[in-house]
């Protein structure tokens, strides 16, 4: 069985001291490093949980009072948030594209329920959780693309 701590010898006698293991090493998960990357990673999952409740929002709450384009357009775009946030936890960082995308994903839930209302009323329930839903994810990716910005030196 391998343990993630190694030994580091001692030449003076002392005892050995323990010390984790190196990131990326076959045996350790490599978490992240910095609260960047950590505070990446948590707005990643938090943008996948607010994408699972736009999924399933629909068995919830009353989107539209006739059709079912509403609860077709929540089903994809909520599953579409939650693989993104899935695949930006993949990176022990997040990936810059994906929050981008996140965000996007943000602004269609904000605008989906006027563009949808052409068709058939859309009832006030949808606005409400698609609006406030979109701007989790659009302040989700923001945050998490200020924590993965590489840091510029100062200019002199």
């Amino acid at each position: 069985m391998n343990t993630p701590l190694i030994r580091r010898p001692d030449g003076n006698g002392a005892p050995a001291e323990a010390v984790p293991a190196a990131a990326g090493a076959p045996d350790g998960y490599p978490l992240p490093a910095t609260w960047r990357g950590v505070g990446a990673q948590a707005a990643a999952a938090l943008g996948m949980l607010t994408g699972l409740w736009v999924a399933i929002s629909p068995w919830f709450i009353t989107l539209q009072y006739a059709g079912g384009n509403a609860a077709a357009v929540n089903l994809i775009s909520g599953l579409a948030v939650a693989a993104v946030g899935a695949f930006a936890l993949a990176g022990p960082r997040g990936f810059a594209g994906l929050q981008s995308g996140s965000a996007l994903l943000g602004a269609w839930l904000i605008i989906a329920g006027p563009i949808l209302n052409h068709k058939h009323p859309i009832a006030d329930s949808m606005y409400w959780s698609n609006s406030w839903a979109g701007g989790v994810l659009i302040a989700l990716a923001a945050a998490s693309l200020a924590a993965i910005a590489p840091r510029w030196p100062a200019r002199r």
